[in-house]
């Protein structure tokens, strides 16, 4: 008996060993200062500082994201020449349109139209040649003027000259006339006296009457010169203004015709605009793609139905583009944001191991590098960045979709982790930082 329990003592006695290890020495407390060391040692290891936003994949040209092909014209659709999904190049045709309106209906708008300007131009060309026959008619109306001027300057001058001589002639009868009245007195004196005879008398009275007579036919051609003379230049001034009405008749059919070929000119121009219209218009019955990509959201369905002026029919998506990432900050981290500082990503859909403070040692991550910071604030409260690929990094996934979702993060200052632990502990924003091109080229 005192064997089985001296043998259960020492059973018991190992058991307590073997459970409280009470005869071991502990290294807890070895842990214990290597876990606090290595605490230490990552408090004062390099942590970057970087900014998180979310955002979407789009475009850095806006001729590259999705656009609407509208119509310029109203149309009834005819025939389409391309279905959703399908890939289509620069100017190849989408859909074909028939005319709606009644304007334009006409099969030959564009041979009639053309009809209507060769026919005003025609008119124009006969008002040219009508102005410059009235400008011949001016030309012969002031030649023919100045003939007849000419004609009746040369007619008054030899009246002048006529006056001239009729003066001398009538200066000559008033000698006669004085010296046959003086004589004249003198022989009825003599006669009176009875110095002469009756017939010497009448001789004397005869030369008077005679010398009388001249006296006043010299004068009287004298009046009739110079009456002619106001009457030639009164000829003269009637001729001129004869001739001028004639003139001034022709000048306004000349000018009449003017005024017809200026309204005739501008009915051209309008016919002219017109014709161009309407070709251009004919050119819009086919819709053509403005550049390669892919047709998606056809609006119209079916052949017959009316598209109306402006109208979206289907919506384009380019083959060729060049990606950028749009994300949005906060207004208190938009002075931390700079073009050209560099931003890691994580797409939608593409595994990732992220360590925030260490960017290096992420997995599936891109490189990116801001190119624009708006200034305007966007519609949810903060200013939108756009980010293209870092050529300097690896190259971003070519299975990246226009609208994929982005979580971006700008690369800031190298603080260390018990410094940024206090930061974000207190709440305070990152510290205010400018890139250099050195320090950007590092990153």
């Amino acid at each position: 008996m005192n064997e089985i329990h001296q043998i259960a003592e020492i059973n018991q006695w190992q058991s307590f060993s073997s459970v409280y290890r009470h005869n071991k020495k502990s290294r807890v407390q070895y842990w214990l200062f290597g876990l606090i060391v290595c605490l230490v040692i990552i408090l004062f290891l390099p942590w970057t500082q970087n900014i998180r936003a979310r955002g979407n994949v789009t475009t850095l040209r806006q001729e590259q994201r999705p656009q609407q092909l509208n119509t310029v014209i109203p149309g009834r659709v005819i025939k389409w020449k391309v279905k959703e999904g399908d890939y289509v190049q620069t100017g190849d045709t989408i859909l074909q349109l028939a005319e709606i309106k009644d304007d334009y209906l006409d099969p030959q708008l564009l041979n009639r139209t053309q009809e209507q300007l060769s026919a005003k131009q025609l008119t124009v060309d006969y008002y040219k040649n009508k102005v410059n026959t009235s400008g011949t008619q001016i030309n012969a109306l002031n030649e023919a003027l100045q003939l007849k001027l000419n004609q009746l300057q040369n007619k008054l001058q030899q009246l002048q000259l006529k006056v001239q001589s009729d003066s001398m002639e009538v200066v000559a009868a008033h000698n006669d006339f004085r010296i046959a009245t003086q004589q004249f007195i003198r022989q009825k004196a003599m006669y009176d006296s009875g110095l002469v005879s009756l017939t010497q008398l009448e001789q004397r009275n005869q030369s008077y009457q005679n010398a009388l007579a001249k006296k006043v036919s010299a004068e009287n051609k004298l009046v009739n010169t110079r009456q002619d003379i106001t009457i030639t230049r009164i000829e003269m001034n009637a001729t001129q203004q004869d001739y001028m009405e004639k003139i001034a008749k022709a000048r306004g059919e000349q000018f009449q015709s003017l005024s017809q070929i200026a309204g005739g000119q501008g009915d051209i121009a309008k016919l002219q605009n017109q014709y161009s219209n309407y070709a251009i218009r004919s050119g819009l019955y086919y819709i053509t793609a403005p550049q390669s990509g892919q047709v998606i959201k056809a609006k119209k369905a079916g052949i017959g139905e009316i598209l109306k002026e402006g109208e979206m029919i289907v919506e384009i998506v380019p083959d060729n583009i060049q990606y950028a990432v749009e994300i949005f900050v906060r207004p208190v981290d938009l002075p931390l944001v700079s073009p050209g500082q560099k931003v890691r990503f994580m797409f939608d859909g593409f595994p990732t191991i992220v360590f925030s403070g260490w960017p290096n040692t992420s997995y599936g991550t891109f490189g990116g590098k801001v190119t624009a910071v708006e200034s305007s604030v966007s519609s949810n409260g903060k200013f939108r960045v756009l980010v293209i690929e870092d050529p300097a990094d690896k190259p971003w996934p070519k299975e990246l979709k226009m609208g994929t979702g982005a979580q971006g993060m700008a690369l800031l200052k190298d603080v260390p982790v018990w410094y940024e632990l206090w930061r974000n502990i207190n709440g305070f924003p990152p510290d205010y930082y400018k890139p250099s091109a050195e320090t950007t080229k590092n990153k």
